[in-house]
């Protein structure tokens, strides 16, 4: 009968790396849908403030949370805002491909 002593080991190191992936992979799905999330209320509390007579920009950008902030642009037009924002990620290139964006509209205050 052949040795097996340190078989399970030896396995265990093979497929160490693609556990990791599957845990960044799994990670970075929740942290898109988080992001979408985030995207849906700021855009619904932009189209609040418009519909009131605030600031949509500055409402929106105040429902999101500090990293937020240079990854977040909000456009409004008539009565819809439009929030586009990059999900955090470790690799910039993967974020750019995952940005989520949310519109809400509402009439303006007269």
């Amino acid at each position: 009968m052949d040795d097996e002593r340190g078989q399970a080991a030896v396995e265990l190191v093979a497929a160490l790396p693609a556990l990791l992936l599957a845990a960044l992979v799994a990670l970075q799905l929740l942290a898109t849908g988080y992001a979408m999330t985030l995207a849906d209320g700021a855009a619904e509390a932009g189209a609040l403030a418009l519909a009131s007579g605030g600031s949509a920009t500055q409402a929106a950008r105040g429902a999101l949370p500090g990293w937020a902030e240079e990854d977040v642009s909000v456009a409004v037009r008539g009565g819809r805002v439009s929030v586009r924002l990059r999900p955090p990620s470790p690799l910039r290139s993967l974020a750019d491909r995952l940005v989520v964006t949310s519109a809400a509209s509402a009439r303006p205050a007269r």
